[in-house]
């Protein structure tokens, strides 16, 4: 299986102001992205709005986002979904592109059982060749994805990696401990992933590397070389932006500081609006105070 490397961006989706996918800036935001610290890029995830981009447009991204860092990063794809069916139709055809692997979020609002969730990920994983993560994030999903499913789920070949959301420590621990040593266990906490890989995580899925990639990319290289306190140094001085681009809801934070650094984001599609002047302000705020503008 190929590794997916320590430090990955969930990207956002640039978008004209029409609302339409600005797919050349994307490709720019891709070859950006890991120029500064990515080791690889994850598609139309929920930080992508990937519940308001269309099938054709998740399939163009995939490709161009393919076509622009490829070669030197690896390209997740975003192709989860709440309909099984639907989700293996998508992962296929993002195995025809080329992508490296697949991220799958748990199914919302439909809230499985637990057999449920075992079954949704078993029949995706028995449809591809690609590599998948599971993603768990109970937050926006409304369903947790437990220790011992995932446990079972990292027995099938293919399944290879958890994006794990929960905010839960313990939970984390527990997945580690009943996993094989070679299953991947990212954070999907930006301000949790120092203390997953002290419990034995592999990196993170990151939101705040969209401007601050260098840096985690140092914190998670400080950590595997026995740096702890530099690793400690730069989570305590990231802290204040890994909270700041949740003041409202994601992804509408992060996009503002990827429009402030000069990459053209655009707006967020709606249900989601534009941060206020206030949250704005706060943003520009923190950004400043660890010497990003």
């Amino acid at each position: 299986m190929k590794k997916f490397g320590r430090v990955l961006t969930a990207m956002v989706t640039p978008f004209n102001a029409d609302y339409s996918v600005n797919y050349s800036e994307a490709a720019k935001l891709a070859d950006y992205l890991v120029n500064n610290g990515s080791d690889g890029l994850v598609v139309a995830g929920s930080t992508g709005e990937a519940a308001t981009l269309t099938t054709d447009e998740k399939l163009s991204l995939f490709k161009v986002v393919l076509e622009a860092v490829g070669d030197k990063a690896t390209v997740i794809a975003g192709t989860g979904s709440n309909d099984t069916r639907a989700s293996i139709k998508l992962t296929q055809e993002a195995e025809k592109i080329g992508v490296h692997g697949a991220m799958l979020v748990g199914p919302y609002y439909n809230k499985p059982p637990q057999e449920g969730y075992y079954q949704h990920f078993k029949s995706i994983a028995n449809s591809t060749d690609l590599p998948l993560i599971v993603y768990n994030v109970p937050g926006r999903t409304a369903s947790n994805i437990l220790p011992s499913t995932i446990a079972r789920l990292a027995e099938i070949d293919n399944i290879v990696a958890v994006k794990e959301a929960s905010g839960n420590l313990d939970q984390v621990s527990e997945i580690i401990r009943t996993t094989p040593a070679e299953f991947l266990v990212y954070s999907g906490d930006d301000g949790l992933t120092l203390p997953i890989l002290s419990v034995g995580g592999s990196g993170v899925i990151s939101v705040a590397a969209h401007v601050v990639g260098k840096r985690m990319q140092e914190m998670v290289t400080a950590f595997f070389a026995g740096d702890m306190n530099k690793a400690q140094t730069l989570h305590l001085e990231l802290m204040p932006f890994f909270k700041v681009i949740f003041i409202t809801t994601n992804p509408i934070p992060i996009k503002e500081a990827v429009n402030i650094i000069g990459i053209h984001a655009g707006p967020t599609r709606l249900p989601l609006i534009p941060p206020t002047d206030q949250e704005t302000e706060q943003l520009k705020k923190v950004m400043q105070s660890i010497g990003i503008i």
